[in-house]
């Protein structure tokens, strides 16, 4: 059933100032209720409604009675006597793997659990309120924090990536430690001149501003570093890469090194090209190359370089020349480069992912 009502304007501004308030002091009850109240009065159907919000037809007659008869002041509840009520251990179990499986798993149309969201979850599923304050600390002692997410392919071969980390890494490990080859990971970054962006702390209400210059030039770097000793070998330029320019930068790294030479790389183009297949059969007895299984840069562990000298470098600054970032990429660079201790630790948490690895140790 739709329901046709038609409220002043300020009555529709008070309800939506009772609903910012009610969420910023995490009342998700009354949210919920604001909710149900302006989706009706956009003449959604109380059926519609009620599905959504998972709630009785009843209750939300109820409240929109009230609504009518009373405005704004209806859009009250009263603290409930006593001690709110524990979760038990049985139930905090259940409730981490509601959390881990997600909003949407839950039937929440958000990919982001907060702890509105968490105190409505509680409050749904086990019948106990919790303070929305008091949320971030309970939710620590279950062993969550608060996280930023990150994207991971939908392509990725889970097979073939536990195979690379069981079965292919750890034989790679052995055959460079085997022949005193240098275990090179490759990889190419982009450093934008018109800048990037990175938290800072500020005074609240003053949020940061970094000007720019808005050009799109980038200054792109292919870079080696060693997996056993952090050596770093980078090179620059701002056309984008091809098979030439990087058959070129390996053959550099050739004559500066009489070691045997192991890469690791992913499947750009300019990587498995005809062009560079035949120069690494052309040196086939010094230069042996290995895939990474396909959308992994995770298992590429320059990734972490890269990350840090744009933190260092080139976040929240303004470069208003492009040899002005070229020269600030560049000098982060050749720290690391005079530093190979500071690259091992960049490198940490690969290592200890694939410490387990029983050849690579």
């Amino acid at each position: 059933m739709r329901i046709t009502i038609r409220l002043k304007e300020r009555t529709v501004k008070d309800l939506a100032e009772h609903a910012a308030r009610a969420f910023r002091t995490g009342d998700a009850r009354l949210v919920r209720r604001i909710t149900a109240i302006l989706l009706i009065i956009r003449q959604q159907s109380v059926a519609e409604v009620a599905e959504v919000l998972q709630l009785g037809e009843s209750t939300l007659y109820s409240w929109l009675q009230a609504f009518l008869l009373e405005g704004c002041a209806s859009l009250r509840y009263r603290r409930p006597p006593g001690r709110p009520a524990k979760l038990t251990p049985t139930q905090k179990g259940r409730l981490k793997a509601l959390l881990t499986a997600g909003p949407e798993a839950a039937g929440y149309p958000t990919g982001c659990w907060t702890s509105t969201v968490i105190q409505d979850l509680i409050e749904r599923e086990f019948g106990v309120r919790y303070n929305v304050h008091y949320l971030a600390d309970f939710l620590r002692t279950l062993r969550f924090s608060y996280q930023k997410a990150r994207f991971v392919s939908d392509h990725l071969d889970e097979a073939r990536r536990e195979h690379w980390r069981t079965v292919a890494w750890p034989a790679i490990v052995a055959e460079a430690r085997r022949t005193g080859a240098l275990l090179l990971f490759a990889d190419e970054a982009s450093f934008a001149q018109w800048g990037s962006l990175g938290y800072t702390w500020a005074l609240i209400g003053q949020q940061p501003v970094v000007k720019t210059t808005g050009k799109r030039k980038a200054y792109k770097v292919l870079g080696m570093l060693d997996y056993f000793s952090g050596r770093l070998f980078t090179t620059g330029q701002t056309e984008r890469f091809t098979a030439a320019t990087y058959c070129a930068f390996v053959l550099a790294i050739l004559k500066q090194t009489t070691q045997r030479i192991i890469i690791i790389q992913d499947g750009a183009r300019y990587h498995t090209g005809k062009e560079t297949q035949a120069f690494i059969a052309e040196h086939a007895d010094r230069l042996t190359v290995y895939q990474l299984p396909t959308y992994s840069p995770d298992y590429n562990p320059i990734e972490h370089l890269w990350r840090n000298v744009k933190r260092g470098r080139t976040h929240n600054r303004y470069f208003p020349t492009f040899e002005a970032l070229c020269q600030a990429v560049d000098e982060g660079l050749a720290t690391f480069q005079t530093q190979p201790a500071a690259v091992l630790r960049l490198m940490g948490t690969y290592l200890d992912e694939m410490a387990d690895c029983p050849l690579a140790a």
